[in-house]
């Protein structure tokens, strides 16, 4: 059969590019759709500022006129820039279990990286950290939360035999919450807060946690900038993201430390598990995806962690106990009993020495994977960016 590759070039298109998931995944009970509307928003190049700072395309694949695959390929000139490789990304990989199809893909993210003068691809990999990132690799028949996404256990099978290499790998814990925090815990968490002069901010309202979110952003810029694939989020993609998520928010489920100055030192943002209300939804809030993400908020057992930093002077100092002391006792508080994790590096000690103190298991595997389209890297007269 004939594999058709297209590139995305219309509103019609392109939702047919992010609903194409919803159909792959109709019969898998792991799966959780995205935010409909949010997903065209990340992908319009209208609403997303990230297309700004990314050359971008969009392809979908076809056999016999119906879709079978998609794939994204984003050039990030920030990211060229900044670590001086001519890496380019692919991202939003999906497609049937049909290994030419995925060659069809990747062959097409492939060469129009080359075309444009970079020198390998990695992926999946979205235009920033707030993307969704990696293939799912263990944890097949773990449910997804709403910030990952969810994929067969065929998808790292067909990378691989196109060539691709583990790049980088995250993982994901499953804790039990306790009805009380461990005694050891608690003292380390006051022990740091006394000897470093912390305080908890004090969160009612989402008025409270705005005055904030510049300096969170800045942590995030300068904690993940020697990170894997990062570049940093400029004023732009910061409103993007806050508003893409700030309704969302409960200041319940928030926590930000401060110094004697009342400068954020730490923060985590946490939220009531939407895997199952979005199922639900299928990732419409409208006409019951409302009351769906509302049932979640106010009833659930399962709380997801989403967000976490801790300002660079103030890093190897316990304050992870302080900010995490102060959030697992407003979920107890609530009833909650697990928490997800949501993806963390696998080298990262610091947070898991954090779950030590609890009873967890470690569910699920991501994997970014990475090629090089040349023999050897292209001389430095090469084109960098068209």
């Amino acid at each position: 059969m004939t594999i058709q590759i297209k590139e995305v070039t219309t509103k019609q298109e392109l939702n047919a590019f992010v609903c194409f998931p919803l159909e792959l995944y109709k019969d898998c009970k792991y799966f959780v759709p995205p935010f409909i509307k949010q997903e065209m928003q990340t992908l319009d190049s209208e609403k997303n500022p990230s297309f700004e700072v990314c050359d971008t395309k969009l392809w979908l694949a076809y056999m016999n006129g119906k879709i079978v695959g998609r794939i994204a390929g984003i050039i990030h000139k920030p990211f060229v820039e900044k670590w001086g490789n001519r890496y380019a990304r692919f991202g939003w990989l999906d497609f049937i279990d049909n290994e030419k199809v995925a060659t069809a893909l990747l062959q097409t993210a492939e060469n129009w990286a080359g075309e444009n003068g970079m020198e390998a691809i990695q992926g999946p990999l979205g235009f920033t950290d707030f993307d969704p990132e990696g293939i799912l690799i263990e944890g097949f028949s773990e449910l997804s939360t709403i910030i990952e996404r969810y994929n067969y256990p065929y998808y790292a099978n067909y990378i691989e035999k196109n060539g691709y290499h583990k790049d980088a790998d995250w993982v994901e814990y499953e804790i039990d919450i306790p009805a009380k925090l461990p005694e050891k815990f608690l003292k380390v968490s006051d022990f740091v807060q006394r000897k470093n002069n912390l305080k908890v901010a004090k969160l009612k309202t989402i008025g409270d946690i705005l005055p904030y979110v510049d300096e969170i952003f800045s942590i995030i810029n300068n904690i993940y900038g020697l990170m894997y694939g990062f570049t940093p989020v400029d004023p732009k993609q910061t409103d993007f993201y806050l508003k893409r998520y700030l309704k969302l928010i409960n200041p319940e489920f928030v926590s930000i430390v401060l110094d004697h100055n009342n400068k954020v030192v730490a923060f985590g943002v946490t939220l009531p598990s939407y895997s199952k209300a979005l199922q639900k939804a299928k990732g419409k809030m409208f006409p019951f995806g409302f009351y769906h993400i509302y049932r979640a908020s106010k009833k659930n057992d399962t709380i997801d962690m989403y967000f976490v930093g801790i300002r660079p002077d103030f890093q190897n100092k316990g304050v992870l106990a302080v900010m995490f002391n102060d959030l697992a006792n407003k979920i107890i508080a609530k009833g909650y009993r697990k928490a997800e994790t949501n993806v963390e590096f696998e080298s990262n000690e610091k947070i898991q020495q954090l779950w030590s103190y609890f009873d967890r298991r470690q569910h699920k595997r991501r994997r970014s994977y990475f090629k090089y389209l040349v023999s050897k890297p292209s001389s430095e007269d090469a084109t960098m960016i068209r």
